[in-house]
């Protein structure tokens, strides 16, 4: 049976998409090239006509997620002005915390993007940068997107690894009013 021209890319892409959302939710380093390639229903064979090595799909799949999240996150000029204001809530929503395969990647992935390669960390800093320019412009405020990205993505490290539904609640719930207070406080 002869695949189509684009098979090969088409077959990439899903074992990308699926990579992205398997290491998300089990871990990176601790899931095997085999297991990435049964998400797709195909041997761990197959996985090396895609990438080179295991660390070219992190890479790959860092750079995606940072991508992504950078788009949505930052807005554009068409956004409304309430814009950052509305992702917060997102970001900070229980719904983002209980299902991390639909999330960002920071608080899932950052400690094995801190062990990872210096071109990998180059890339995230570029995309961190990005989104930190966006967010201090919309609000007016150099230390803003720093503070900001810190914020949400601590609470949801903390909203995520207790047990309680009770105290990943009031964890979300206060680091939202904490924000609004800071977004409508005076600036000097």
């Amino acid at each position: 049976m002869r695949y189509s021209a684009t098979h090969k890319q088409e077959t990439r892409e899903k074992l990308l998409n699926k990579s992205r959302e398997l290491a998300k939710k089990e871990g990176f380093g601790g899931t095997g090239v085999d297991a990435f390639m049964k998400a797709i229903d195909m041997t761990g064979g197959a996985f090396y006509t895609h990438f080179e090595s295991k660390a070219e799909l992190f890479a790959e799949l860092v750079e995606q997620e940072l991508e992504f999240s950078t788009e949505m996150l930052a807005g554009d000029e068409d956004a409304p002005a309430d814009h950052v204001a509305r992702k917060l809530r997102s970001y900070l929503s229980s719904a983002h915390a209980l299902h991390p395969e639909t999330g960002c990647v920071l608080p899932t992935l950052g400690p094995e993007i801190a062990r990872a390669s210096p071109e990998i960390k180059a890339r995230v800093e570029k995309a961190l940068k990005r989104l930190r320019d966006a967010w201090s412009e919309r609000l007016d405020d150099d230390d803003a997107g720093w503070a900001l990205l810190a914020q949400c993505v601590g609470a949801l490290i903390l909203a995520r690894v207790v047990e309680s539904e009770r105290t990943r609640r009031e964890i979300l719930s206060a680091s939202r009013r904490f924000l609004e207070r800071v977004e409508k406080a005076p600036r000097e």
